[in-house]
C-alpha cells in the first residue's frame, strides 16, 4: 500500500469557505487515487485475492473437451489429428478452438486470438473441460487476458503442462479453481498416464501418487524412476508448481501461486545446470521458498552441465544448496515433467507428502 501522510491537519471551526471546500474535495480525490493505485498495484505486482477452493465436475465419457493452443503453433496437420484422436480414444468428443490451428510467428495465433479461445471455451456450456494441444512458449503473454470472473463463474477442468504452468497456476491463483498439471493432447497417452488421468479427472478418486516400485527390467536393481530423499519427513499443504523456468517468470506478479504452507513441485527440460541454479535463486529471492511446507522435485530432463570453463555444480549440489536449508521434507524423482509416463497432479488441492516414501496422498477428490 502506498504510504499515507499521517500528519494531523487542524481546521478552524468556521463555516466551510470555498477554499476549505476545495481542500476537502482535493483531499478526498487524493485518497481515492491512492486507493485506486493500491488496487492496481496489488493486481499486477504480487498479491491476489484468496479465493476459496473451487472444483470442476468430473469429466465423463461422451463429454466435449475444448482443445486449444495457448503457446506454440502446430505446423503440420498430422499432430493435430493425432491429438484429436487421442482425446476421442479417451471417450471424449472434441471441440477445437477457433484459432487452435492459427499461426503468428511460432505462436498459435496472436495473443488476443489464443486468449479468446480459452475464454470462449469456458463460456460454452457445451464444453465440459479444456485441454491444451501442446506447450512451448507464449502462455505468459496471455495470462493477463483471461476472463477470470467468467472462469470463476463456470468452473471446468483445465489441464496441461510445461509452458501451461503459467495458466494452470494463474487460473488457480486468480479464481481458486483446482487445475491440472497433466499430459497435453499431443502427449504420449500410455497406460500409466491414462490410468492416472482417468482416476483423478474422470473417476473422482483421491489416489496415492507414488512411483512404481520394483520395476527392474533386465537389471539386478531398479534403475529408472527411483526416489531420492533429500530430507525425510511428512508435510501437508496445497500442491503448486510445474515447470521451473515458467514458474520463476511469474515472480513479482499476481499470478505466482501463494506459497504459504504449500507443497511445491518442480520439473524442467533442456536447461543448463547454471540456469537451473539461477531460476531457483529467483524463487528464493522473491521469498517463495521460505514459505513452503515441502518440495517435490520431478524430472529434470536433459538438464546438463554445458561448457563452462571451470565446470559446474551438479544438480545434486544445486538442490542441496537451495532446499536443505529450508528444513522441510524434500524428495526427488517423482514422475512429473517431460517424460513419457507422468502423473496428473491437481494444482491447488491439499495433499499429504511423505518424503521418505516418495509419495503424495490426495486428501480429497480433485473434481466433483
Amino acid at each position: 500500500m502506498l504510504p499515507v501522510n499521517k500528519t494531523r491537519v487542524t481546521l478552524m471551526k468556521e463555516p466551510m469557505t470555498v477554499q476549505r471546500r476545495q481542500f476537502v474535495q482535493s483531499f478526498s480525490l487524493g485518497a481515492a487515487m491512492v486507493a485506486s493505485v493500491t488496487e492496481a498495484t496489488s493486481a499486477t505486482h504480487g498479491t491476489a485475492p484468496a479465493w476459496p477452493t473451487l472444483l470442476a465436475r468430473r469429466l465423463l465419457p461422451g463429454d466435449t473437451l475444448g482443445l486449444f493452443s495457448p503457446a506454440n503453433a502446430i505446423y503440420e496437420r498430422e499432430p493435430m489429428r493425432m491429438a484429436i484422436e487421442a482425446l476421442q480414444a479417451l471417450g471424449f468428443k472434441v471441440k477445437v478452438g477457433v484459432h487452435a490451428r492459427a499461426r503468428y510467428g511460432h505462436f498459435a495465433g496472436t495473443d488476443a486470438q489464443r486468449a479468446s479461445d480459452i475464454n470462449a471455451l469456458f463460456a460454452d456450456d457445451g464444453v465440459a473441460g479444456l485441454i491444451a494441444v501442446t506447450g512451448g512458449s507464449g502462455c505468459n503473454r496471455i495470462i493477463d487476458k483471461l476472463d477470470y470472473p467468467l472462469i470463476r463463474s463456470r468452473p471446468k477442468f483445465f489441464g496441461g503442462f510445461s509452458d501451461l504452468t503459467a495458466l494452470v497456476n494463474g487460473i488457480q491463483r486468480q479464481t481458486g479453481l483446482v487445475t491440472f498439471h497433466c499430459p497435453v493432447a499431443e502427449s504420449e497417452w500410455n497406460e500409466f498416464s491414462v490410468s492416472h488421468f482417468k482416476a483423478i479427472a474422470m473417476q473422482a478418486q483421491a489416489p496415492l501418487l507414488r512411483n512404481p516400485v520394483g520395476e527392474r527390467g533386465d537389471n539386478l536393481i531398479q534403475t529408472q524412476d527411483r526416489i531420492i530423499t533429500l530430507r525425510g519427513g511428512k508435510a501437508r499443504g496445497r500442491m503448486i508448481g510445474g515447470n521451473l523456468s515458467v514458474l520463476a517468470s511469474l515472480a513479482g506478479t499476481a499470478y505466482l501461486p501463494d506459497c504459504r504452507g504449500a507443497i511445491l513441485f518442480l520439473e524442467e527440460v533442456n536447461e543448463y545446470i547454471y540456469r537451473v541454479d539461477r531460476l531457483l535463486s529467483t524463487l528464493r529471492l522473491c521469498g517463495a521458498l521460505d514459505q513452503l511446507a515441502g518440495v517435490v522435485i520431478g524430472k529434470f530432463t536433459k538438464c546438463e552441465p554445458g561448457d563452462g570453463k571451470y565446470g559446474t555444480l551438479t544438480l545434486d549440489e544445486v538442490f542441496d544448496d537451495y532446499f536443505l536449508p529450508l528444513n522441510i521434507p524434500v524428495f526427488r524423482g517423482a514422475m512429473i515433467g517431460h517424460v513419457k509416463r507422468k502423473f496428473t497432479v491437481p494444482v491447488g488441492l491439499d495433499v499429504d507428502m511423505d518424503a521418505d516414501a516418495g509419495s503424495l496422498q490426495l486428501l480429497r477428490p480433485a473434481v466433483l
